[in-house]
């Protein structure tokens, strides 16, 4: 018997028991489709690149940037789920841009020389994302008086909430599932603005597998959502459906890149 294939959707944890029984039911659906070597439990990987890249991942999501960077050519795409919280339509979401409460009715400009977290480079809804949103009113490649790299969203939050920082960008279904779950990771936090949309966090499969089995995960999909018995667990997710598109959709954020360099803004500053 092979190994078990990799499976994990490690983007939106505020609810890992929910995330866990959404994978049983989509598990019973791909059984019974076929589709083997299942896991029993989801993945919760550390080194995020290393599993979105490992060739036998059968489902994961990942992020809209590093999809057409760090990935192009290592995945393959599924889908995506849409949700039903603020600041996501369709098959677009755009990132809370956060602030404490003492800066609320700010405008962006405002924000010239203060200070901004994001949790890495490769994040399209906290970096990208809010790269884009300030190479407009950037000076000289500068907008900001120090940048701080965090690792996470909730890492950016807290920078915020602790005055290590003064804005961030945190992915709009990341912001739903933390005031849901956990709101305190909130506290003296409000939204003073929105990124630019794009397309929501892309679901993927690893390279090696096949045409049959890719049909096989994105029906399985396509019927979880529509499935009764799920639908608590999708609540608890803020998770209404699921869409294919084209690989195409996702050059939103390569354009948002190009467009900050053109204005002189080629990193967040």
């Amino acid at each position: 018997m092979s190994a078990p294939r990799s499976v994990a959707l490690p983007m939106y944890l505020s609810n890992r028991q929910a995330l866990q029984s959404v994978w049983a039911l989509l598990a019973r659906r791909l059984e019974h489709a076929g589709v083997r070597s299942l896991p029993n439990a989801l993945d919760w990987p550390q080194d995020y690149l290393a599993h979105w890249r490992n060739p036998r991942l059968l489902l994961s999501q990942t992020c809209g940037y590093p999809l057409t960077h760090a990935l192009a050519g290592a995945v393959q795409l599924i889908g995506l789920f849409t949700y039903t919280v603020p600041g996501s339509e369709g098959i677009f979401c755009r990132s809370q841009l956060v602030a404490r409460q003492e800066h609320a009715g700010r405008a962006l400009a405002d924000f010239r020389g203060l200070r901004a977290a994001f949790n890495s480079e490769d994040s399209q809804s906290g970096y990208n994302a809010l790269r884009a949103a300030f190479a407009p009113l950037a000076l000289k490649g500068r907008f900001f008086a120090e940048v701080v790299e965090t690792g996470s969203h909730a890492a950016s939050l807290a920078a915020v909430q602790h005055d290590r920082a003064d804005l961030a960008a945190i992915d709009c279904v990341t912001y739903a599932g933390l005031e849901r779950d956990t709101p305190q990771a909130l506290a003296d936090v409000c939204i003073i603005g929105q990124t630019q949309p794009y397309p929501g966090l892309p679901l993927v499969t690893g390279r090696d597998t096949s045409a049959s089995e890719l049909l096989a995960v994105q029906a399985a999909l396509a019927a979880l959502v529509r499935d009764a018995a799920a639908a608590p667990a999708l609540h608890a997710l803020g998770i209404k459906g699921f869409e294919t598109l084209t690989l195409a959709r996702y050059q939103v954020c390569v354009d948002m890149r190009l467009q900050a360099a053109a204005l002189g803004y080629p990193e967040l500053a």
